[in-house]
């Protein structure tokens, strides 16, 4: 069975016209009885979880509050019965009838077919935006991905057990499930510009998106000998705590250098203590690990 799993969030004109458009792409591709449509009413404040509970035959998870399209994602991925999930966005901007191509790319052996929007019909600044994370992740992640933010995917239901989403995770979950051993695909899609409602993106999204993709560096570099971190920063420390007292020590004894008003002694001294103490906490970490 297929489940398709879908976030919104005030997107009351989207929901009705995305249905119609899902349910006729389905039955094209032979699925039309053997499938779930699940949204994820993500707090909403406009008249969309009215016009969800209007549409026959779909699931409904409603959020009191805004908790983020992650969480959704998370809570959808989590309900979904189905042995293939498809994930993608509520307001019209990915197109149902790419899905049968994502599902064929999938029949080739992947476990991961993810979504590339080409071309993008987004403002300049979200493209922009979007070319810096693709830099970024490449260098910290090794994603390869052209569109990491497409959210029109779909996924082997067993790649996802065990997946705890948080923050702007969703972004990651291909660089996530790739470090896993999962085999990753990417084909382009069709991006529709927004026809009604108003983007939910916004710079402190981006941020929080950066420091997501920070932490999954450092969790996954780092995460079975965190003493090569903890470690090698203390090293580093001691090492220019010794060197700086080998300069003071030459200094006073050699050149006769008063000290008395000098603050570098207690730098050495701090530098290597500081050091001392970062690294035993990595061997600790290592055993606790």
């Amino acid at each position: 069975m297929l489940s398709i799993v879908i976030p919104v969030f005030n997107e009351e004109k989207n929901v009705a016209e995305l249905h119609r458009e899902l349910v006729s792409a389905l039955k094209k591709n032979g699925k039309g009885g053997s499938h779930e449509i699940i949204f994820v009413n993500d707090g909403s404040t406009d008249g969309t979880l009215a016009e969800l509970k209007k549409l026959a035959g779909v699931k409904i998870i409603s959020f009191t509050t805004n908790f983020g399209q992650t969480p959704a994602f998370d809570a959808g991925f989590k309900a979904a019965k189905g042995d293939i999930v498809v994930s993608m966005d509520g307001d019209l901007q990915n197109d149902p009838a790419d899905i049968p191509s994502l599902l064929k790319k999938l029949d080739e052996g992947y476990d991961v077919v993810c979504g590339w929007r080409h071309p993008r019909n987004d403002s300049g600044s979200k493209v922009f935006v979007s070319y810096g994370a693709r830099f970024l992740r490449r260098i910290l992640l090794g994603d390869t991905l052209h569109d990491a933010g497409c959210s029109l995917r779909v996924y082997r239901k067993h790649c996802l057990e065990g997946l705890d989403l948080y923050s702007e995770m969703h972004r990651f979950i291909p660089s996530i499930l790739a470090s896993r051993g999962w085999r990753v695909a990417e084909i382009p899609t069709h991006h529709r510009a927004r026809k009604f409602g108003v983007t939910k993106y916004n710079w402190a999204r981006s941020i929080k998106g950066f420091t997501d993709m920070v932490t999954l560096w450092f969790w996954y570099r780092f995460r079975a000998r965190p003493v090569h971190l903890f470690g090698g920063g203390g090293l580093l420390l001691f090492g220019a705590g010794f060197i700086l007292a080998i300069g003071v020590f030459v200094a006073r004894i050699f050149f006769g250098v008063s000290l008395s008003d000098k603050i570098w002694p207690l730098v050495s001294i701090f530098l290597m203590l500081s050091g001392i103490q970062l690294f035993v906490t990595g061997l600790l970490a290592d055993i606790a690990i």
